[in-house]
């Protein structure tokens, strides 16, 4: 059958206009904020219902056509990339919040729901929705659930996976699965649920989910210390759990900082300058939490942990202080940065870090190397700047080949080579760092059964 013809057959299948085909719709919407490959799908899908999702699947099982969901695109794992003539199914136009049942605590979403729209929602009805990261304004709950999105919370609330009640989904055969119907407690075997989580869209298409809510925090108050080495942060960490029970505790280096205060956005937040900063944040529900938080700053002062710091005072001094964090990824953007984003456990962070230092000193002397990343739960990034005057595909070329060095400390350490944005095609060829070859051969085992066809997001994950 002819390209025209399959695309006559593909218009059939969703409303009139929403199947795209124009070369900016093909650009814009085969791609994420990863710039390692070039986008080349078939066609652009705004499917605005599950039958019409369902039919899209059957449809590319009779063609073997292969497709690629795609949401909010801000993934940096390639995931949501169309290169090699996939039909990409677009959420954006399902997008409806449906029901909320304010016994249960619970919402339930369409895909397209962006996640501060999810936010804005829970907050209007007294709630809270924690998963919180720096995207949140675009990215997609379909695409959260997809990657199992971790962001600045995880040491408090956890992951996506952790805030999922339910799911509804579409499998790579077209049928449509009613996944653990929002329970709290469901002992019958299997969760099929989690499987869909973090599955990058490579066994099927979430197209419903019931996410749970919470208690609304009270009095969110931040601090931003400034520490003389890397290894004073983890020392401070442990100080502050001891007394109280953090929502977020970040790290970034005074490159990093550097960057954000450049473009003029934000203060400083103190006049020392330091080689790394901490960001913590606490509920200060009473003057007793907030006296105790001084206590323990004093203490880290005293044992020379702490250089400097300062504690919020008001809403909008809160929001500046997180400024400083949240607008790393988009400022150092301007660089095309090389990213890896790794985790371990936390009792480990200090030895593993050292020696990816070590690994990146040794191999990137010329490049300019940004480290940040959630720290109280064992997520860093390393982020390699581009010089302005080095080709893309060479510098890379030139990152690439120090990947298995870096890899190689992540399994030494029993971590994960990606710790939140999933693996998608940047990590694929990588797996075997985190997982065993047993592993892998029944996750593909798990595939085959949703997707007996291979047409849901080949190539994600794990080559073809």
């Amino acid at each position: 059958m002819t390209h025209q013809a399959l695309i006559e057959e593909l218009k059939t299948l969703v409303d009139n206009g929403k199947l795209l085909t124009d070369t900016d719709s093909l650009a814009s919407h085969g791609i994420d904020w990863t710039k390692h490959f070039t986008p080349a799908p078939m066609a652009i899908a705004f499917p605005r219902s599950v039958e019409q999702v369902q039919a899209i699947v059957r449809w590319a099982n009779e063609r073997n056509i292969a497709l690629v969901p795609s949401g909010g695109r801000t993934g940096l794992s390639a995931a949501a990339v169309a290169a090699n003539g996939e039909v990409v199914v677009s959420f954006d136009y399902m997008n409806r919040i449906l029901e909320f049942n304010e016994m249960d605590r619970t919402v339930v979403c369409e895909p397209g729901v962006v996640t501060e729209q999810l936010q804005q929602f829970a907050q209007e009805q007294g709630l809270y929705y924690p998963v919180d990261f720096a995207s949140a304004g675009s990215s997609q709950i379909g695409g959260n659930i997809g990657t199992n999105a971790g962001g600045i919370k995880v040491i408090r609330y956890g992951m996506t996976r952790d805030w999922v009640a339910g799911l509804k989904v579409v499998t790579g055969k077209g049928e449509l699965l009613e996944l653990n119907k929002d329970l709290i407690k469901n002992a019958t075997g299997y969760d099929l649920r989690q499987l869909f989580i973090g599955a990058e869209g490579t066994l099927g298409f979430v197209v419903e989910a019931t996410m749970r809510l919470t208690r609304a925090p009270k009095n969110l108050t931040a601090m931003v210390l400034g520490t003389p080495d890397f290894d004073s942060i983890m020392p401070v960490l442990h100080a502050f759990q001891k007394e109280l029970d953090l929502t977020a505790f970040e790290f970034f280096s005074d490159k990093a900082m550097a960057k954000v205060l450049a473009r003029g956005d934000v203060p400083a937040p103190f006049d020392t300058e330091c080689p790394f900063y901490a960001l913590l944040e606490f509920e200060a529900a009473s003057e007793e939490v907030m006296d105790q938080a001084l206590v323990v700053f004093e203490h880290c002062m005293e044992e020379g942990w702490v250089l400097d710091g300062v504690m919020s005072q008001s809403e909008q001094q809160l929001e500046n202080l997180w400024k400083l964090r949240e607008y790393i990824s988009e400022t150092i953007a301007h660089w095309t940065p090389y990213k890896n984003d790794v985790s371990v456990t936390v009792g480990k962070v200090p030895a593993f870090l050292r020696d990816i230092d070590e690994i990146v000193a040794k191999n990137y002397p010329d490049f300019e190397v940004v480290w940040f990343g959630h720290i109280g739960d064992g997520n860093l990034h390393l982020n390699i700047l581009k010089p302005e005057s080095m080709d893309k595909d060479e510098f890379f070329a030139q990152c690439a080949t120090v990947n298995q060095w870096v890899f190689e400390t992540v399994q030494k350490y029993n971590g994960s080579i990606s710790a939140e944005h999933g693996v998608g095609m940047t990590k694929r060829d990588y797996l075997h760092y985190s997982r065993s070859a047993e592993e892998i051969a029944l996750m593909k085992a798990v595939k085959a059964v949703f997707d007996p066809n291979g047409i849901m997001n080949p190539g994600k994950i794990f080559a073809v």
